[in-house]
């Protein structure tokens, strides 16, 4: 049997994101640019598998048409590389029954799905996740590129009070319980490995001017979800059979 090392899986990304000026010829030649260079720097570096083109950007018929001059682009320059972009999905919920669909029109001409999301956190409750269906139209694997939630090191509660870090471990459990369950899924990266300083995170004593996302704290100490991270990647290395 052979012995696995662990490495790092790297998505490049643009800033294409949220909305932009879609309609304007130099927004374009500057995002093309972007990737030109980013894909210029890492084309031999071989941590690098998928190129992305776009993050959360509202759907429009000016934003696809920008997106696709780039993902045609990135196709072009590199056709060894898949091409991605973090996707937009639409939740509908019936009841008790809530369903997730991708049906994002740029989907057709990427090569890989990505999707953020964050059942538990901005939206509906961390148990939830357990019976969510995910629904495709394109027939393509999935990145799930962002899920999570916010907890400060070192404030504890119950499973139910938010910040807290048994809140972010008991939303991670359920959302392994959900990625399970998703048949086309291929990848995941939680968001985030580590807390990050962000002008926009303003809440006093939980924020301060930090992303509380991170499985780690800032001065590098691990919350209570990095442990049931680590207990599934542990279980997805164990059930793979032997080399």
């Amino acid at each position: 049997m052979s012995k696995r090392s662990p490495g790092v899986l790297v998505w490049g990304e643009v800033p294409v994101y949220w909305t932009i000026e879609w309609e304007n010829a130099e927004t374009l030649h500057n995002a093309e640019s972007q990737l030109s260079a980013m894909m210029a720097r890492d084309h031999n570096r071989a941590a690098l598998i998928i190129y992305s083109v776009a993050n959360e950007t509202p759907i429009s018929d000016a934003r696809n048409r920008f997106l696709r001059q780039l993902i045609q682009d990135a196709h072009s320059a590199d056709p060894t590389r898949l091409v991605t972009a973090a996707l937009q999905a639409n939740q509908a919920r019936d009841r008790n029954r809530i369903t997730i669909r991708l049906n994002d029109p740029i989907a057709s001409d990427l090569d890989v799905l990505g999707n953020n999301e964050y059942v538990g956190w901005y939206v509906d409750r961390p148990e939830d996740a357990d019976s969510i269906e995910w629904i495709s139209d394109y027939g393509k694997p999935m990145i799930m590129s962002e899920f999570g939630g916010d907890a400060l090191f070192g404030y504890h509660g119950d499973a139910r009070s938010r910040w807290t870090e048994e809140y972010q471990e008991n939303l991670y459990e359920h959302q392994i319980t959900m990625l399970k369950h998703i048949p086309y899924l291929r990848g995941m990266s939680p968001w985030v490995l580590k807390d990050f300083r962000s002008p926009r995170r303003t809440l006093p004593r939980f924020e301060d001017y930090f992303n509380r996302k991170g499985l780690v704290s800032d001065h590098g100490e691990k919350k209570k979800a990095f442990f049931v991270l680590k207990k599934f990647y542990q279980e997805l290395q164990n059930a793979r059979p032997p080399q």
